[in-house]
């Protein structure tokens, strides 16, 4: 079967990445062509915007995308593309799967979790407002007290629906994946009525799949101290939008770093898969960064279309090169000054090659 699927390149080293993970999936023989379109920075200049039209016509027509990494400016400029996205085409559900590899250096062995981020809504929903704006100072007017008047404000959205929607997609990716439980993480001893919200709908959820999957809750700091002294515990965990970014990168610490966690954004009809590290301009067009965070995500996204078999033996050699540690980047060398360290083109022709070799 023919795939058409949208390819964002992205900037920074993203449109190196992406040539890597476009040369490794069509290695897998799945046949695929790929409708590229460009965002982010390099595309302003030409566009005014960094997320044009086109993009969200592409994806909307295709259902389905592998993006590379964009760059979100820090506390000015324009807001993530990545949000942008996610709350443009209703990508609700981030999924985050942190794997150990043998060859991967790490303190950990055998971490196997499922980060699964609600996407839409929290502090992340960009309802925000200004020191001395109209809209600030009526808040601070309304909270009687409890704000500074010189303070800027985030509002924390919580909903009944996008947290039975996240719930229902946690466990049913528990069903789907012989995963055995799921835990539920948020501060509700301290935010009552939003974290509050998200655990009773949570309970809720919880109740229909009694007696097949086993629920839990932890409360989010408690949850940090708890995968770094015992992951082992834990299997697919459920998380409001901010506390779901934060634990996202934590879990990929016991992994060996963001260089090897991939995620994908799923929505009821649209998916958009990327690796979950950034887009290191200072790297860009040097050949020297890890493909594997968006080569493992088009591993999820070919699961994602059905292409399962091709999907575990990508996998399956991406695996063979971490273990066997020749053809890896700088990154993954013991030192990072390692002179047989390989580049990113590089690194792909040796995935390329064990690919030949699994069957």
């Amino acid at each position: 079967m023919k795939h058409t699927i949208t390819l964002i390149p992205g900037d920074g080293t993203g449109p190196e990445l992406a040539t890597a993970a476009r040369r490794v999936i069509d290695a897998t023989g799945v046949e695929i062509e790929w409708e590229v379109e460009e965002a982010g920075i390099d595309i302003m200049e030409k566009t005014g915007t960094p997320l044009p039209p086109t993009v969200l016509e592409s994806i909307r027509r295709n259902k389905v995308a592998l993006k590379g990494p964009i760059t979100t400016p820090v506390g000015k400029g324009f807001r993530s593309v990545n949000v942008d996205l996610r709350k443009t085409l209703n990508l609700y559900s981030c999924l985050r799967p942190c794997k150990s590899y043998a060859g991967v250096r790490s303190k950990y062995q055998d971490i196997d979790l499922v980060i699964v981020r609600e996407n839409t809504e929290d502090l992340y929903a960009g309802v925000e407002y200004d020191l001395g704006t109209p809209e600030a100072d009526q808040l601070i007017a309304m909270a009687g007290g409890k704000i500074a008047k010189d303070s800027a404000i985030s509002i924390k959205p919580i909903s009944v629906t996008a947290t039975r929607r996240i719930a229902r997609f946690a466990f049913e990716y528990a069903l789907k994946n012989g995963r055995k439980k799921v835990t539920a993480v948020a501060k509700a001893n301290i935010m009552k009525f939003t974290d509050g919200l998200f655990f009773r709908i949570a309970q809720e959820v919880a109740e229909e799949y009694k007696g097949r999957i086993a629920y839990e809750e932890r409360l989010v700091d408690n949850m940090c101290m708890q995968l770094v002294q015992k992951p082992e515990l834990y299997d697919v965990l459920l998380l409001p939008n901010l506390y779901g970014d934060i634990l996202s990168d934590l879990c990929a610490g016991l992994i060996g770093g963001l260089g090897v966690a991939p995620g994908g954004n799923i929505g009821a009809e649209i998916a958009v898969f990327e690796p979950t590290h950034g887009s290191a301009p200072q790297y860009a067009g040097k050949n020297k960064v890890n493909p594997a965070g968006i080569i493992l995500s088009g591993v999820l996204m070919l699961r994602h279309i059905g292409e399962t078999e091709a999907a575990d033996r990508l996998e399956k050699a991406v695996a063979a090169v971490f273990a066997e540690g020749k053809s890896v980047t700088y990154d993954m060398k013991e030192q990072r000054d390692d002179p047989t360290a390989v580049g990113t083109a590089e690194m792909a022709d040796a995935i390329i090659e064990k690919l030949r070799s699994i069957k």
